[in-house]
């Protein structure tokens, strides 16, 4: 038997039986003959709650010290995790990001990875121990400071060490049984899905699903590992995620045409009006944003108007970038041009993912067709080839979530999906 990466959630072990439960599953994995790797995120809400301890002291603490903080959420699950499977009879070695070999950029709070050393962990390993790494963190190539990788963190270094490791698969434990078609805190009827290919559960990603996070999909495709998302609460079969659809009762499992309903209330919009519709004016712009380092999703620009050859040049990116966005343009608003900025946090996205559409004319009729029915006013469009993206506003997200979800058919008549932690992730 080869070696499994599993990864555990922190809603997986938010308290001491759930710590517990996790260290039996992970044993039980040991015991069928695999070799173990265990990437753990911090317990709960800890995460959140050292960054509100960091606000109190601090209303814009130092990027370098608050990853030092931050990491010490993820030590605690790693260590308390190894403390169970002792208890349970077998051997077990925790290790940070930079124990476990997890080079980074230097970016603070939202670094990426660069490589990745596992020796140490390849050596635990083979001496028969289960290695527990603790998520979300690395160290900087340069400087050697400690980093954290951002939201989603703990998905994205289990892939990464899956890959470094030459894993059979990774296993994303979470506090749902696997992908469903759409969140199911939205639409109790969403159905999960058996397997999905790494590029429809990409845009799926990238689009606001928070079962799985963009880079950790985006790092599965690049280096081909297969992904199985299960709940750490059940012992159901999840959702396979990987480039070649799963074998199942001797047969292929086929994609549907439409993948599945995903729904982003994260963002905002900012609205650069007046913008001179000449070129080079759009690369000022987006270099200014660039500069920021911010990254931005959706983009729409304005037919100029005749009378005075200004447009308005609309994006959307994360709402908390939103202050970061508006004063980097406001200090170069002289060499831009622009006469004004709107910003708007009350936005929210839709989106329909499936490699299908691209073959089926019908689907982006159906799918605005839905949406009028339901009564929502679209403000932003966005396609690619297996994927259409509206943006409307905050209060009708919901409304329009479960409008598409069953015009195309994608309502379970099965029992509805359950969140067994409560956050969806």
């Amino acid at each position: 038997m080869g070696l499994v990466v599993q990864k555990y959630g922190g809603s997986s072990v938010a308290d001491a039986e759930g710590i517990k439960r996790v260290a039996k599953r992970v044993v039980e994995a040991k015991q069928n003959g695999h070799q173990v790797v265990v990437v753990v995120s911090a317990m709960g809400d800890t995460t959140d709650e050292l960054i509100d301890l960091a606000e109190q002291v601090s209303p814009m603490p130092a990027g370098r010290e608050l990853d030092m903080l931050l990491t010490a959420g993820e030590r605690i699950s790693m260590a308390l995790l190894a403390m169970a499977i002792k208890n349970l009879g077998h051997n077990a070695q925790s290790f940070t990001g930079s124990q476990a070999g997890v080079i980074t950029d230097s970016v603070h709070n939202k670094a990426r990875i660069i490589d990745v050393t596992p020796g140490r962990i390849r050596a635990s390993v083979d001496d028969g121990n289960i290695a527990i790494v603790a998520g979300f963190q690395g160290v900087s190539q340069q400087g050697k400071n400690i980093t954290t990788l951002g939201r989603g963190g703990s998905d994205t270094t289990a892939v990464a060490l899956a890959a470094a490791l030459d894993a059979e698969v990774c296993e994303i434990y979470t506090d749902v049984d696997g992908v469903f078609t759409a969140d199911p805190r939205v639409v109790k009827k969403a159905r999960k899905i058996d397997w999905i290919s790494t590029g429809d559960m990409l845009e799926l990603a990238a689009s606001g699903s928070k079962v799985l996070l963009h880079r950790c999909v985006e790092y599965a495709r690049r280096y081909n590992i297969p992904i199985h998302v299960r709940s750490s609460f059940s012992g159901l079969p999840g959702t396979w995620v990987s480039s070649e659809p799963i074998q199942r009762g001797g047969k292929k499992v086929e994609q549907a045409l439409i993948s599945g309903v995903a729904h982003d209330t994260s963002e905002a919009k900012v609205t650069v009006v007046g913008v001179p519709d000449k070129p080079g004016e759009a690369a000022s712009i987006f270099r200014t944003i660039a500069d920021a380092e911010i990254n931005i999703d959706m983009v729409v620009q304005n037919v100029s108007a005749a009378s005075t050859g200004l447009t308005d040049i609309s994006f959307t990116l994360p709402k908390t970038e939103g202050r970061k966005a508006i004063d980097a343009l406001e200090k170069n608003k002289g060499a831009i041009g622009f006469e004004s900025l709107r910003y708007d946090d009350q936005i929210g996205k839709i989106s329909l993912v499936g490699a299908g559409m691209k073959t089926n004319p019908g689907v982006t009729a159906d799918f605005f067709t839905a949406l009028s029915d339901a009564g929502v006013n679209i403000e932003l469009i966005s396609t690619s080839e297996i994927r259409i993206s509206v943006v409307t506003r905050k209060d009708d997200v919901d409304g329009a979530v479960r409008a598409v979800h069953t015009a195309f058919g994608l309502d379970s008549d099965s029992d509805e999906a359950v969140v067994y932690g409560g956050t969806g992730r």
